[in-house]
């Protein structure tokens, strides 16, 4: 596929993943100022990297992509808790989120905290409930196990909070690793395995693809960290050097922007050496590494 032909494929699944997400909402016996809360912020726009990896990576091993379509949802799901609750004031209390008012801005910190976590739990929901055409049981509990690893403790919620801990004093570069490994990268390396469980992936191809998967994440919140200070606000859809102001520790602040952007540089380069490892199609993971290293919001 040609760089036309790639940006149509992600177009299409973007739209395709768009259309579902709140119809997942709109079907449940819930409250509906709770189902309201959930579907702003899952309406709320975003560049969809995360399901797209997923989707991707099927692709990429010549299988259907909508069977993954429901892990893809749930992931969305899971990073839209995880932006909602980190916009809290007890935690980095932001007022807008691509450029529109932040969920408890909208609705109240009470509906915004119960929206989170109606999203959270929504997310297994939909993997264990997904037709036996589309996943085997066995592939069902290797999904639901990864992404409570990738979210959990052991993930995104311990590095958020080692994240809120770091603020204020300055970390080794092996700290601010773990920080960035979990609290972003657990994720998106889980959206690469996700797909590579649902294609039937074998041990070998497993473990490239989580090299290559790690290597990505790294590279998404290096690039972050940059954005910070370089980026638009226009685009990016929140004030830039927010994270200067409250004490975040980032690359830029340690390592200097230049030695940021070499540290992007690297890790780019050992995900797709990581990514062309693989016996597998590769132009459409190689463009989104592409798209992460140089993406303006």
């Amino acid at each position: 596929m040609d760089s036309t032909e790639i940006e149509q494929f992600l177009k299409i699944k973007k739209s395709e993943i768009e259309e579902q997400l709140p119809e997942y909402i709109a079907k449940l016996s819930a409250p509906e100022k709770l189902k309201e809360a959930m579907t702003y912020s899952l309406k709320a726009g975003g560049k969809r990297i995360r399901p797209l990896l997923l989707l991707g990576t099927l692709h990429s091993f010549g299988k259907v992509e909508k069977v993954g379509l429901p892990v893809a949802c749930a992931i969305e799901m899971i990073h839209t808790y995880s932006l909602i609750h980190d916009d809290l004031p007890s935690m980095d209390n932001d007022d807008l989120r691509r450029g529109k008012p932040t969920n408890h801005k909208v609705f109240g910190e009470a509906s915004a905290i119960l929206a989170g976590d109606g999203l959270l739990t929504l997310s297994f929901q939909i993997i264990a409930d997904s037709m036996e055409e589309q996943l085997s049981p066995k592939q069902k509990l290797a999904l639901i196990s990864g992404l409570a690893k990738a979210a959990g403790p052991e993930g995104m919620v311990g590095g958020q909070i080692a994240d809120m801990e770091g603020e204020g004093s300055v970390l080794s570069l092996k700290d601010l690793e773990y920080i960035h490994i979990h609290k972003t990268g657990k994720l998106l390396a889980y959206s690469v395995m996700a797909g590579a469980i649902i294609a039937d992936a074998n041990k070998e191809q497993l473990y490239m693809l989580e090299q290559f998967a790690h290597h990505l994440g790294l590279a998404f919140q290096i690039r972050d960290d940059i954005l910070d200070i370089e980026g638009s606000e226009e685009l990016i859809g929140k004030p830039v050097g927010s994270d200067t102001e409250n004490n975040k520790n980032t690359y830029p602040a340690l390592l200097t922007i230049q030695g940021a952007k070499e540290k992007l540089s690297f890790h780019i380069d050992e995900a797709k050496r990581f990514l062309y490892s693989v016996d597998m199609k590769h132009d459409i993971l190689n463009y989104m590494c592409n798209l992460i290293a140089s993406r303006d919001h």
